[in-house]
């Protein structure tokens, strides 16, 4: 198993452990619904959908096909890398560069159309924000960098008001905990689940926070994997000159 083999290139180091589908409290904390899921320490570094698939659908991740040697060599050597920089305390290194793995997906041009119900049973698609500037932010309840990302949102939806639309979509998380933390923030912030289709729709997501941002026209004008220092600033900055 190349799991194993990497833990073992860190004897005294790093302990493999194996855990069924279902009895995870890891898969628990950060929703995986599927599996094979790979975590070094409390990291989740690889989910269901790298290697494929997003629910139930096959798609394309960034070690997809499976089967493909090369697609398993580049895994072992990006596990290897994870492993190396956890036990020299950077976690928020391995954060970055999944957050980099994400920013070589396919980009996407224009607003994607979606069809979602959001958390309050109405219905949201991206034609009832035609004409606005668009932030989409896809989070889970898992990321601790996605909580601070959303409460600032709700501080930019005041500042812009009806010139701006905000959607926090949610992805991999439990139901219970995307309505609590939705419901402890801004009640202006458009909040949904997304489902497979919407996420594949957006190009895939691979790391979460992922933020959005589309013009008056649904041009796309910027998008911003993982939570940089000077995400707020770049951000701010990016819709300050769309909005007006």
């Amino acid at each position: 198993m190349l799991v194993q083999g990497v833990a073992a290139k860190f004897p005294g180091q790093v302990t493999f452990v194996s855990e069924n589908f279902g009895a995870s409290k890891l898969a628990d904390q950060y929703g995986v619904k599927g599996f094979p899921a790979v975590f070094v320490d409390d990291v989740l570094v690889a989910c269901p959908r790298d290697f494929g698939y997003f629910g139930e659908v096959e798609g394309t991740g960034r070690y997809a096909p499976w089967r493909n040697a090369d697609n398993q060599t580049k895994f072992t050597t990006d596990l290897t890398r994870m492993v190396e920089l956890i036990l020299a305390g950077k976690k928020e290194v391995v954060a970055r560069e999944q957050a980099e793995t994400a920013s070589r997906a396919k980009e996407i041009a224009t607003l994607p159309k979606f069809n979602l119900t959001d958390l309050s049973g109405r219905t949201l698609t991206a034609e009832q924000l035609s004409g606005r500037v668009v932030l989409v932010e896809f989070w889970a309840t898992w990321c601790p960098p996605c909580r601070s990302t959303l409460a600032w949102l709700g501080e930019l939806q005041h500042k812009y008001g009806s010139k701006l639309a905000i959607v926090a979509l949610a992805v991999e998380s439990p139901e219970d905990k995307i309505r609590s933390t939705a419901g402890a923030l801004d009640a202006s912030l458009h909040w949904a689940i997304a489902d497979p289709a919407t996420a594949r729709a957006f190009g895939d997501i691979t790391a979460v926070p992922t933020m959005f941002l589309f013009d008056h026209s649904g041009k796309t004008a910027r998008v911003f994997y993982g939570a940089s220092p000077n995400l707020h600033e770049e951000a701010g900055s990016t819709l300050d000159a769309l909005v007006k």
